[in-house]
C-alpha cells in the first residue's frame, strides 16, 4: 500500500508540476493532461530537436529522456545551479510543482532567448551524474544485462551469452537495500570481494509493482541465490548454505568473517522454472514428473554420459567437432562425465571412434546429504528425487517431523518467523501450532544441463521475493574458446524451450 501511494504521489506530482509549468510558460495547462501530446508540447516548450520525440518512444531510453527534460525545464526558467538541477532530476514530482509556484522563476522562450551555455567541465559532470541516475532507475525497473557465467543451462544458454533481462515482465522489485553504490551488485571491485557495496542501515520490506506477465513454467528466470545469505569473508566463491551454517562445529571459523546478505544483494543465478506454486514434483530415473505427469525435456537438455573411444582417437578434436564445449571436454579429461544433448548423443553413437556411450551413473557421493532438504537420512539423488511439494501463497502447510525439514527455511529465513521444536511440539513465534500459512509463492528451478547444475534439488525452493526478472533475449554471444562472436545466437529468445 505504501509503495503504491508513493507511485501515485510521483505521478500526480509530476502531472501537477507540468500543469503549473505550462501555465507559467503561457501554454494551455490542460495540455499537460493528454498522454503523449503533453510530451510533444513539453519538448516544443524547451525547443528541443524532433528526434527527442523518437527517443521518448523507446522503453528504458524514455526514462533518461524524461530526466533530461526536467533538467532542460530548469534551464528555460534560468535555474542553472548544479545542485538544484540534481535535486530536480532526483525528485521531479517535487521540483516541477515548486518551479511552477515559484514567483521568482520566470520562463524565457528558448526560441528567442536561448539558455546560456555552461562550461565543458560542468556539462560533462552533469552528463555523468544524470546518466548514472538514469542507469540505476533503468537497471532496477526496466531491464538489466546479464552474462551467462557457467554451463548449467547449456545448450539452451551458452557461456558467453549476454542476455537482456526484463524487470518489467514480472513487475519491478523495489530495492530492499537502497543505501548502496550505484551499478555495483554486492562487493566493491578491487577489494577481493571483502568490502560490501551497500549499507544495511535501511532495509525496506519486499514489494513488487505489477508486471505485464506472470512467471510461467519453462521461463528462464534470473533470481537471487536463495541460500546465498550466509558467506565467509563475503566471498561469492565461499558460499555456505543455511544448513551448513547452522551445523558448523567450528564456531570460531563461522564468526570470523561471517556475514548475512540482504535478499537483493545475494548472487544472481539463472535457471529454468520447472515447478509452479502448488505443484508436486518427482524425478524418476532422471525424468521429471509434475503432478504425476511426465514433463517434456527442453530440446537442448543435456545429461552426462561415459564414452569409451577407440585407441588413437583425438578425443578433444572429435568432441569439439560435435559441439562439445572445451570446458566440458576438460572436465571429461579429469574423470567427469560428458554432458551431451540427445542430438549429440545420437550423432556420437554413429561415430566409428566410439566403442560405447553409456549413461553416466551420476549419484551423489555423499548419499544425499547435500540434497534438499538436508536431512541425514535423505537418500535422494539428482536422477531419483522426491516427491516434493512446492508451496503456494495462502496455502496451509501441515507441520510434523517429516514435513518440517522442507518448510523450516520458508518459515524462518524467507518469511521471518522464529521456530522451535520442544518436547516434540512445534512453536512458531512462541505459539504451539501444527500448521503454517505461506505468505508468498515458491518456485522450483533447474538447469537444462541436468547433471551439471546446482539447482533446487540442492537448495530447495526459490521464494517470489528473490525473483529479479525474466530472460528475454540474447543480445550477443561471445565464444571465448574461439575468440569470436556467435552471430547465429543474436536476438534469440532466451527462454526458448
Amino acid at each position: 500500500m505504501l509503495y503504491n501511494l508513493l507511485l501515485a504521489i510521483y505521478f500526480i506530482g509530476t502531472v501537477l508540476g507540468l500543469w503549473l509549468v505550462f501555465k507559467k510558460a503561457g501554454i494551455a495547462p490542460w495540455k499537460s493532461l493528454v498522454p503523449i501530446y503533453n510530451i510533444v508540447v513539453w519538448i516544443r516548450m524547451c525547443n528541443k530537436k524532433w528526434s527527442w520525440y523518437i527517443w521518448f518512444l523507446i522503453p528504458g531510453i524514455n526514462i533518461f529522456m524524461f530526466l533530461l527534460m526536467v533538467q532542460e525545464t530548469a534551464r528555460v526558467f534560468r535555474r542553472y545551479n548544479f545542485w538544484e538541477q540534481l535535486l530536480a532530476v532526483l525528485f521531479p514530482w517535487v521540483y516541477l510543482p515548486w518551479l511552477g509556484l515559484n514567483q521568482k522563476a520566470e520562463y524565457h522562450d528558448p526560441h528567442v532567448d536561448p539558455p546560456k551555455k555552461v562550461s565543458e567541465g560542468r556539462d560533462w559532470a552533469e552528463a555523468i551524474v544524470f546518466a548514472i541516475i538514469a542507469a540505476v532507475i533503468i537497471r532496477g525497473n526496466v531491464f538489466e544485462l546479464y552474462g551467462i557465467p557457467s554451463s548449467s543451462m547449456e545448450k539452451s544458454l551458452l557461456v558467453g551469452d549476454h542476455l537482456l533481462v526484463s524487470k518489467m515482465a514480472y513487475g519491478p522489485r523495489v530495492a530492499i537495500t537502497p543505501l548502496s553504490l550505484p551499478l555495483i551488485h554486492n562487493t566493491i571491485p578491487g577489494t577481493q570481494d571483502k568490502v560490501e557495496s551497500y549499507l544495511k542501515w535501511i532495509q525496506l520490506p519486499y514489494h513488487r509493482y505489477p508486471g505485464y506477465t506472470h512467471i510461467k513454467r519453462f521461463d528462464a528466470v534470473v533470481f537471487n541465490f536463495p541460500e546465498g545469505d550466509t558467506t565467509l569473508n563475503a566471498s561469492p566463491t565461499n558460499l555456505i548454505t543455511y544448513y551448513e551454517a547452522r551445523n558448523m562445529k567450528d564456531r570460531a571459523l563461522l564468526n570470523e568473517g561471517y556475514r548475512v546478505r540482504p535478499v537483493d544483494k545475494r548472487q544472481n543465478y539463472i535457471k529454468r522454472c520447472i515447478g509452479m506454486p502448488g505443484d508436486d514434483l518427482q524425478i524418476i530415473n532422471r525424468t521429471v514428473y509434475i503432478n504425476g505427469k511426465e514433463l517434456t525435456l527442453p530440446k537442448d537438455a543435456q545429461f552426462k554420459y561415459f564414452p569409451i573411444f577407440r585407441d588413437g582417437t583425438n578425443v578433444a578434436r572429435l568432441l569439439e567437432n560435435y559441439g562439445v564445449s572445451m570446458e566440458d571436454i576438460y572436465r571429461f579429461s579429469q574423470g567427469d562425465g560428458l554432458p551431451l544433448t540427445m542430438a549429440q548423443y545420437n550423432s556420437l553413437t554413429q561415430s566409428d571412434h566410439i566403442i560405447s556411450l553409456e549413461p553416466y551413473a551420476y549419484e551423489d557421493i555423499s548419499q544425499g546429504i547435500r540434497m534438499f532438504p538436508h536431512t541425514a537420512d535423505n537418500s535422494w539423488t539428482v536422477n531419483n528425487y522426491g516427491p516434493v511439494h512446492i508451496p503456494a501463497k495462502g496455502e496451509v502447510l501441515q507441520l510434523n517431523d517429516s514435513t518440517l525439514p522442507f518448510y523450516h527455511r520458508i518459515i524462518t529465513a524467507y518469511e521471518g518467523n522464529t521456530l522451535e521444536v520442544r518436547d516434540g511440539n512445534i512453536y512458531i513465534n512462541g505459539e504451539q501450532t501444527e500448521t503454517y500459512t505461506c505468505r508468498q509463492n515458491y518456485y522450483w528451478m533447474m538447469g537444462d544441463s541436468r547433471h551439471n547444475s546446482q539447482d533446487s534439488r540442492f537448495w530447495g525452493y526459490v521464494p517470489e521475493d528473490h525473483i529479479s526478472g525474466k530472460a528475454r533475449c540474447i543480445l550477443w554471444s561471445w565464444d571465448k574458446e574461439h575468440k569470436k562472436l556467435r552471430w547465429g545466437r543474436t536476438l534469440r529468445d532466451a527462454s526458448a524451450y
